[in-house]
């Protein structure tokens, strides 16, 4: 596992932020550490400061990959800066009305037990998001959705899966932004929607790790990676994180 300091080494020190952290820095199954400044995960960068900018900057990143829906991006009201460039991605894809009647209105979106059957349903979705990612320009890349919970905690899972990341750290990448519960809602002025998360899927004869376990056991990434929607170029840069492994 992902020891306190560690996480503390991967987090992403940005004024309005306090779910952003680098995937770089976790341990491989060949000994290897995932390379620090390729990617990195957080909530939704509307509430970056221009202060915060600054330090984004600092870190090297010039791309984000928004991967929320177009109605809750044209809430946003801040603005980027100019050496930014911004990919969007519906990761969601609401409009399968089929899909998502099983899985919006009873709060399952607000879990990993969404995952696979999202990836099996829409796979070109999440081609889409890694392609954004894997063919970015030059420089670090942020991808988030609101929380930096799901949405980037599906995309961050297939992305640490790609290069053989330890399944239990990857795990905790994602219970890391779990344990943040409490200073995301005071963020953003809501309650820590955590235990009610956790009762759901308890519901479901699981918990909120066990849920997302089980959609890392039960990732299919070849059968992913070989989709006709990723071509070859973007299929190489996710599996070697952009020529740095």
């Amino acid at each position: 596992m992902v020891n306190e300091a560690e996480h503390e080494g991967r987090a992403l020190r940005v004024e309005g932020l306090v779910n952003a952290r680098d995937l770089g820095g976790l341990p491989r199954q060949n000994g290897a550490l995932t390379p620090r400044g390729v990617f990195f995960r957080s909530e939704n960068v509307d509430w970056v400061t221009p202060a915060g900018w600054g330090q984004v900057h600092e870190a090297g990143i010039r791309t984000i990959v928004d991967l929320r829906q177009a109605g809750e991006r044209a809430r946003d009201t801040q603005p980027r800066p100019e050496w930014l460039t911004t990919l969007r991605v519906d990761l969601d894809g609401l409009d399968d009305a089929v899909f998502w009647k099983d899985f919006w209105s009873n709060g399952l979106s607000g879990t990993a037990l969404y995952f696979l059957p999202h990836l099996e349903a829409m796979p070109e979705r999440s081609v889409a998001g890694l392609s954004a990612l894997a063919s970015a320009p030059e420089g670090g890349i942020l991808f988030h959705c609101m929380g930096g919970r799901d949405r980037t905690g599906l995309i961050a899972m297939l992305l640490l899966a790609a290069i053989d990341t330890e399944p239990d750290a990857i795990v905790d990448d994602y219970l890391e932004t779990v344990r943040l519960a409490d200073l995301r809602a005071a963020t953003s002025n809501r309650n820590n929607a955590e235990p009610e998360i956790e009762a759901l899927c308890q519901t479901y004869g699981t918990t909120t790790e066990g849920a997302f376990r089980s959609a890392l056991l039960g990732l299919d990434l070849v059968a992913l990676l070989e989709s006709p929607w990723l071509n070859e170029a973007n299929r190489a840069a996710v599996t070697s994180w952009r020529s740095n492994v």
